[in-house]
């Protein structure tokens, strides 16, 4: 997960907060063209793995949000919770056009590394403040 640079400047950011509606991982998603409802394939709370550390090749966070209005530079990002080590963080840009409706934001993320088992939390950030969090778990498969 990498931070990419914002298109707006700190002056344009939306001082509306948004509120988070729901917040779900799962293996993928797709976006229908001409519609553009989201599906998402495979949701999942927990990881397992057989062996440490493990890599888990794709997966995808979504996020629904409430009440967005303007310009917002999201983060979002994912920390170990037992010692809180940040293990990776990315970024995107969206627009609310209509606070009535719902935006939507799919992060899809590829070869996340986990040293170890145990509860992991994927955290969201609206234009610097905590929107959500996501908990989930890896779990170690005993032979």
């Amino acid at each position: 997960m990498a931070v990419e640079r914002s298109q707006f400047s700190d002056e344009q950011l939306s001082h509306e907060h948004p509120t988070l509606n729901a917040m779900l991982i799962c293996d993928s998603t797709i976006r229908e063209i001409g519609s553009g409802k989201v599906s998402l394939i495979g949701i999942f709370a927990s990881i397992s793995a057989d062996s440490f550390p493990a890599m888990h090749h794709a997966l995808s966070v979504y996020a629904n949000l409430a009440d967005a209005d303007g310009n917002y530079r999201f983060r979002l990002t994912l920390q170990r919770r037992d010692d809180g080590a940040l293990l990776g963080e990315g970024g995107m840009d969206a627009v609310a056009e209509d606070r009535l409706k719902p935006l939507e934001l799919v992060f899809d993320l590829r070869g996340l590394v986990f040293e170890r088992p145990g509860r992991y939390d994927f955290t969201l950030y609206a234009n610097g403040r905590h929107v959500g969090t996501k908990a989930f778990e890896i779990v170690k498969i005993e032979p």
